[in-house]
């Protein structure tokens, strides 16, 4: 994440490049790395984290994606027969945050309506902290890595200053360029990590979002279905009738 933007590594296109030129470019990533000074392994730690939190991010919520319309319309078949049974072998055996609502409701599919909604999202709420898992550490790693590098933009030009201080304000270009170079470096590579790692860090908030939005529309259809098809739900006792006409 860090190397490849810098021209370190070699693009897309020099994929089919000779052998010598992939160990070429391999060396000047070790030197860019050296003459960096030891601020660069802090920013390079920073990318494979980065990397590493990513991965299993868009892993987890790869696996916990399902299509929540066929899936409750599955359902809704079961719940019309009664057969919760089945039902809630479904929900166990699908991954993902979605299911495991759906799944605490319908164990409960006998309670009412207002008890059952308390039920989804508290299900619900439990769930928020698992998708946000991580999350944090890619904003912070976002916001520390161009801070690393502005860091080693100061260091290196105190050191390119101190040198001409103690030359007596005189210095060679090429005494100066050494804590300039280094500087340059740094910040180059801060930006290159952050830039990616933001980036990342915006696509999987998306994703959380749009499963929260999937759970809340679970619970809902969920709420609906088991209410709905209650047994009883829509027989009106002879009492009731009496007292309605007696009203009339």
């Amino acid at each position: 994440m860090v190397v490849y933007s810098l021209g370190i590594l070699p693009g897309p296109g020099a994929l089919t490049c000779q052998p010598g030129q992939r160990e070429l470019s391999g060396h000047r990533m070790i030197d860019y790395i050296q003459k960096g000074g030891l601020l660069m392994w802090p920013i390079l730690a920073c990318s494979i984290i980065a990397i590493g939190v990513f991965a299993e991010r868009l892993f987890y919520f790869h696996r916990a994606s399902i299509h929540v319309g066929e899936f409750l319309q599955g359902l809704s078949n079961l719940v019309q027969r009664r057969n919760f049974a089945e039902a809630l072998h479904e929900c166990a055996g699908t991954p993902g945050p979605v299911a495991r609502v759906i799944h605490a409701a319908i164990i409960r599919h006998d309670a009412p309506r207002a008890e059952l909604r308390e039920i989804v999202q508290e299900a619900g709420q439990l769930e928020v902290p698992k998708l946000e898992r991580f999350l944090g550490v890619l904003a912070t790693l976002a916001y520390l890595a161009p801070l690393i590098g502005l860091l080693g933009t100061v260091s290196g030009m105190i050191d390119a200053f101190g040198m001409v201080s103690s030359n007596g304000g005189y210095a060679t270009v090429a005494e100066l360029s050494t804590g300039i170079y280094r500087s340059l470096l740094t910040t180059a590579a801060g930006l290159v990590v952050a830039t990616p790692t933001f980036v990342g860090y915006s696509y999987l908030s998306s994703r959380v979002n749009t499963l929260m939005h999937d759970m809340e529309r679970a619970g809902i259809e969920v709420v609906h279905m088991l209410t709905d098809h209650a047994p009883g739900a829509e027989i009106i006792s002879f009492e009731q009738a009496a007292e309605r006409r007696a009203e009339r």
